[in-house]
């Protein structure tokens, strides 16, 4: 975290927050780190450029009035920061403590830190770049980079580093809150190439290129009926038949669910749905408890729907499990091979809405085992 311009507000005329007269806070910015807090297991780290503290143009008295008047309500609101991190040095010094370089934060660099999950929130294009230089995500409040004069490469910043621009300390919350489950799964074998994007917090947007008509829409029902956003891309041996694509499918999709569902601290883990779709109905029962397994119930009695081979359907919820890691229960009833197929992705679907669900302030395990 960047502290002048990103939790308290940075006077314009000196840029020197040196007395309790001058310290006033980001709007929101309490209340939504205490709501990340609650609902996160973030390590909150403050790294703050002070040019010239301790000189007699920014005397440390007024300095720590204001800073430690500051730390005291933060403290107090259960916001915890384990190291603040104060460089004194001018820009044109150019030593390597002085953000963005990464000089006072080696010890977080030690491979003990998950950086890649990790993010720099702050106002100005340095703290992007200090993003970039950890290996970390960065989030820009208050300002646009195109709107500052500096001599970091912004196009660059905004394709590799810069996830995130924003005037609201409630978008960065709920940003921060969703971000650990996302997942990009590449899955290759000299049969298929299998790549998917997965959003367990999203709105149902899907995107499912399989080169198999009936698997897309089934794809699209599952992403569509649990919330989640879903993009698929597939490349297989079709000339030999669907099974490879349809089989890695499952697999990559399940590998997915598990990478953006972390340690699973603060999700239902359950969810059960009875889903009917004319004269079909689907009984489903899911848990994501790190042991595969499915247990499936049901006939039919086609071969084929579309281009979709209807054994593959087990099959595919099979190597869903194995993926994920997750307990799969399964019952099938109906006549319309068509309308049983949709009911179970769709009752999948639901199901799986239920079990991922998160509660606010939730951080809880749900076992008794200490992982899943």
């Amino acid at each position: 975290m960047d502290r002048d311009g990103t939790l308290i507000k940075e006077p314009p005329e000196d840029y020197q927050v040196d007395s309790l007269e001058k310290l006033a806070y980001i709007p929101g910015v309490i209340r939504e780190m205490v709501r990340i807090t609650e609902g996160s297991d973030f390590v909150w780290v403050m790294i703050t450029n002070q040019d010239g503290l301790g000189t007699d143009g920014f005397p440390e008295e007024g300095f720590w009035a204001a800073h430690n008047q500051m730390m005291a309500l933060f403290e107090g609101e259960g916001i915890h920061f384990d190291e603040v991190i104060i460089d004194r040095t001018y820009k044109a010094e150019g030593k390597p403590t002085r953000k963005p370089g990464t000089g006072l934060l080696t010890h977080y660099m030690d491979g003990s830190y998950d950086l890649e999950n990790s993010f720099v929130v702050g106002d100005r294009p340095s703290d992007i770049q200090l993003a970039k230089n950890l290996g970390a995500k960065g989030i820009l409040i208050g300002r646009s980079v195109d709107d500052q004069d500096d001599e970091w490469d912004l196009p660059e910043l905004r394709k590799k580093t810069l996830v995130l621009e924003t005037e609201s300390w409630r978008e960065i919350a709920d940003y921060l809150l969703s971000a650990g489950r996302r997942a990009s799964i590449h899955r290759k074998t000299k049969e298929t190439d299998i790549k998917i994007e997965l959003d367990l917090d999203g709105n149902g947007s899907t995107d499912n290129q399989t080169g198999i008509g009936f698997f897309d829409h089934m794809l699209d029902q599952l992403g569509k009926h649990s919330g989640i956003d879903l993009k698929v891309s597939a490349k297989g041996d079709l000339h030999i038949d669907p099974h490879h694509t349809i089989e890695d499918t499952g697999i990559a999709l399940g590998e997915a669910f598990l990478q953006a569902l972390g340690d699973k601290r603060g999700i239902n883990r359950y969810g059960c749905f009875n889903l009917p779709m004319d004269e079909a109905l689907t009984e489903v029962a899911i848990d994501f408890s790190g042991r595969p397994w499915l247990v499936w119930a049901g006939e039919i009695k086609r071969e084929k729907v579309g281009d979709f081979p209807v054994e593959m359907l087990e099959h595919f919820f099979k190597s869903f499990c194995d993926g994920a890691k997750c307990n799969l229960n399964v019952r099938m009833h109906g006549r319309n091979a068509h309308h049983m197929i949709e009911a179970t992705f769709k009752g999948v679907a639901k199901a799986i809405k239920l079990a991922i669900k998160k509660e606010e302030g939730n951080n809880d395990l749900p076992t008794t085992k200490g992982m899943l």
